[in-house]
């Protein structure tokens, strides 16, 4: 009778432990998912970064050929971890923000919402973050994928200014 209590005990420790894990892991994915998945859908960042104009695609392209400025086009996904550091990490930065401010159309799109999906099949978008450098004419001129740091978004940049 004493070796069944003992086994009882241990069942009832094991699921008093199995049951505060999952607590724990659901408690941790819905901290992790409030934190990633705050407001994607609006482009806003910091006052010295980067200005992500919300216009639409054809909009922007009459503004870069009136303004002789190529477009500058983060083509992004909601769910994208690396997307999310860039407008966090470099997209907000001042020296960052003053040279695309100054050289560029600047657009951000969610190419899995709105007109995105249309943009990702005409760039043939596969991956993301893509980052576009596009002509007034609609035309690609250059392009990049994934996560960059500060100095290498500015010399992309640099590379494809009008």
């Amino acid at each position: 009778m004493l070796v069944f209590l003992n086994i009882n005990s241990l069942n009832k420790l094991h699921m008093k432990k199995s049951i505060l894990f999952s607590i724990t892991l659901i408690l941790s994915g819905i901290i992790s998912y409030s934190f990633y998945s705050k407001n994607e859908n609006s482009v806003t960042y910091s006052d010295t970064g980067i200005q992500f104009t919300s216009i639409s695609f054809e909009e922007a392209l009459k503004l870069a050929k009136k303004e002789k400025k190529n477009i500058f086009l983060d083509a992004y996904a909601s769910w994208c971890g690396p997307c999310k550091m860039l407008k966090k990490n470099i997209f907000t930065q001042k020296e960052v923000g003053d040279f695309y401010n100054s050289n560029f159309i600047n657009m951000a799109i969610d190419m899995e919402q709105g007109e995105g999906p249309q943009l990702a099949q005409k760039y043939k978008v596969q991956a993301y973050p893509t980052l576009l450098f596009i002509n007034h004419k609609g035309e690609v001129i250059g392009s990049a994928l994934g996560y960059h740091q500060a100095d290498e978004i500015l010399a992309l940049g640099k590379k494809y200014l009008k």
